[in-house]
Parts: C-alpha cells; structure tokens; sequence
C-alpha cells in the first residue's frame, strides 16, 4: 500500500468549502493587499500565539530577513544559530550582512545545545566594554537565533537566561513550530522577534508563500510594518531602504480558515506519532523522535534515527513508503559557507544527526493502516523481510 510523505489534497477536502467562500470574498472586494484579511490574521494569530502583536510578510525566510533589520543588526556583527536547519536561517543572516556562528545540537531534539551555547560564549568569545567578541575573528557577537526544529520547542528558559547574561538579542526560528508549546507557553514569545513560515507544507500552510514575525514590542511592530514596505509609513515618502515583502490577502484568506482548526490538526499529529512510536518500538535500527514532557511537539516532521539510513530509505523508495532526509547536508559544510571556515568534526552532534535522520509520513489525516503499514516496511528491511 502506497504511503504519502504528505497529501495536502486531504487537508484541502476538509475545508474546501470554507476556503472557496474566503477566497470569492477577496476577488469579489478586489483588494489584494494590505487588506482586512491580513489585519485580521495578524490580530488572530497573536491571539493564538499570546503575543502582543504579529506582521505578516511574503514568506518565512522574509520573516527572519526583516527580523534582523528591525533588531538593527549591523555589517559584519554575528548571530549564533545551529548548523542543522533549513537554509533560510544561515541565509538570512547573510543577507542581512551579518555572520553567522553555528553551534552543536543536542541528540534528542535536534535543538541548539544550550550547553554548547554557554560552551561557545565562555571559550571563543570575550565580554568587554563593547559587548561579546569573537575572539579568533574579532566579529561582535549580537544575538541568537535558536530553531525550533521539526515542531519541538528549545529550551528557551536556558537560552534566555544565557541571552540576559551576555547582552544579546533572541530572534526565534519557529518557522516549523506554529502551535509548539514550551512549559505551557507558545514558542514565538520569548525572544525580542519570531518568525514563522506559512509555506504549504507547514502545520499552519498557506496556499503559496507566506510568513509571519511575533513580538511583545509595539515599537519592533511598527519598524516592521514600515520594513514590509520599502521603508514607508506614508506612501511615497521613506524613511529607511526597507523591502517588498507583504503577505498578501488570499494567503491571509486561506490560513484564517486554516488556524481555526490548527489545534486540532496538530493534536492529531500527536496522535499519528504516539503510533509510530509503539509501533517502531520492536524494531532493533531505529530511534523515535521524542522530547521532554514540558516540550509540546507539534511534529511539523516525524524525524527517526536510522541505522544504515540511505539504504533504509531507498527501500522505503522502491515499497512506495515516502520519506525525505531533513537535513542531509549541514549549513557549517555547505560549499556556500566555506569562507566561514568550519571544518568537519566541528560540530559532531550535529554531523551525525545529518547522516541518521529520516522524516517518515505525517500529517494529520494520515492514517492508522498507513502508519502501520511504513513501520511495518521498516521493519521488513531491518529483519532482511525484503
């Protein structure tokens, strides 16, 4: 039996109805940017979230892009992020004009190591009259900027109290993480900023690109909403160079109609990965995905540890079981960052997890056969079953 990696179709039958309704409703009015949905979706989600304010914007790597700008991240000043991410968080440092800093994962979440954190601030940088300084590079160190990867919250009570202590910013990556919660409390409201995605495949996905940053400051808000719009609070007159970066109003259209059932999407993720992990509990090879209690894991993606993975996914491949490897190439050793001077061995958690993880089917219409059915394949390729 065929298993999809994910099926956004069966999502869509659900609430098929409701979305033609919302989108109608935008063609009708003509407005298609900057409009009531928007303003709404943003009141929504901080709702959501328990943030005093949201701003959408044209996507999740714009989320952080624009992030960093409003935190008046300056030439040449570095941010320390992990290695094992998306592109988009490095990149967007980058083209921010900032450097990154990567340091290592802890094994169980895949999270930044706030051991390894302390670790990096205690050994390779110094604190004096002007801040944190890189002590090899002489690069100011200004922020951190933690991912909540595939759904699971950091530990952000250890993060923000390093943060305090060295005078640095926190800018949350919670572009997998819409709905995560850490010690009861939404991820996207602990940092100064927070970025989310709404690209497709998100939990909370849009009909195409899409994002959205979070803060507890009405001034941040406001630098943000000029930013989205090449700089502009009044049209035509520019008080900085910002960007083109809006999220338009179908998106917002469709992901109204798409938070109202959030929660309950995500409770049956829960669900769908307390079966995987029963069921891939009696094969000797793999390791499940799991997080401490106080971390509410949303599963964005369903992550196993595997022996022999490549081989493991290619027989998945070839018995119709989908997956997909998140991340098989580390940002600290991608050719586009060589100049930054990492070598391999540096960051061994994370160099490890890169050559074990794969991301089994999940979404929240997924199936009790289907589940059943990809662990039962894993299982067939670990006994020699094939």
């Amino acid at each position: 039996m065929p298993v999809p990696v994910l099926d956004l179709k069966r999502q869509y039958q659900e609430i098929k109805n409701e979305v033609a309704a919302a989108v109608a409703e935008v063609f009708e009015n003509q407005h298609f940017i900057l409009g009531k949905n928007g303003a709404e979706l943003e009141k929504e989600c901080a709702e959501f979230l328990g943030a005093a304010e949201t701003v959408g914007c044209a996507s999740g790597t714009d989320a952080i892009l624009l992030s960093l700008k409003a935190l008046d991240l300056q030439p040449g000043e570095g941010v320390i992020t992990s290695s094992f991410t998306f592109f988009a968080t490095a990149g967007a440092i980058h083209n921010a004009k900032g450097v990154p800093f990567f340091v290592d994962i802890e094994p169980v979440t895949f999270n930044m190591d706030p051991v390894k954190l302390k670790e990096f601030l205690a050994t390779e940088c110094e604190k004096g009259l002007k801040g944190v300084v890189h002590k090899k590079t002489g690069t100011p160190i200004k922020g951190i900027l933690p991912v909540h990867l595939y759904g699971a919250s950091c530990e952000m009570d250890e993060i923000m109290a390093i943060a305090k202590d060295h005078g640095l910013f926190v800018l949350e990556d919670s572009c997998q993480a819409f709905g995560s919660k850490y010690k009861g409390k939404r991820v996207g409201t602990f940092g100064e900023l927070s970025a989310f995605s709404f690209f497709p495949t998100k939990n909370l996905g849009g009909a195409g690109d899409g994002g959205l940053v979070s803060t507890g400051s009405a001034d941040l808000a406001k630098r943000l909403r000029k930013i989205r719009v090449h700089g502009s609070e009044k049209r035509y007159y520019h008080d900085e160079i910002g960007y083109n970066s809006r999220l338009d109003e179908i998106q917002a259209a469709v992901l109204r109609i798409k938070l109202r059932h959030l929660d309950k999407w995500n409770e049956k993720r829960r669900g769908a990965a307390g079966l995987y992990a029963s069921e891939l509990s009696k094969i000797e090879g793999v390791v499940a995905p799991s997080a401490p209690s106080h971390i509410e894991h949303i599963y964005h993606q369903y992550v196993i540890r595997a022996e022999r993975r490549d081989a493991l996914k290619d027989y998945l491949d070839s018995k119709g079981v989908g997956s997909m490897i998140y991340y098989p190439v580390p940002l600290h050793q991608q050719v586009c960052f060589e100049f930054l001077g990492y070598r391999k061995g540096d960051l061994p958690e994370t160099e490890k997890a890169a050559d074990e993880v794969l991301a089994l089917p999940i979404f929240a219409e997924l199936t009790e056969s289907e589940i059943k059915e990809a662990a039962r394949e894993i299982g067939n390729f670990y006994s020699g079953k094939k």
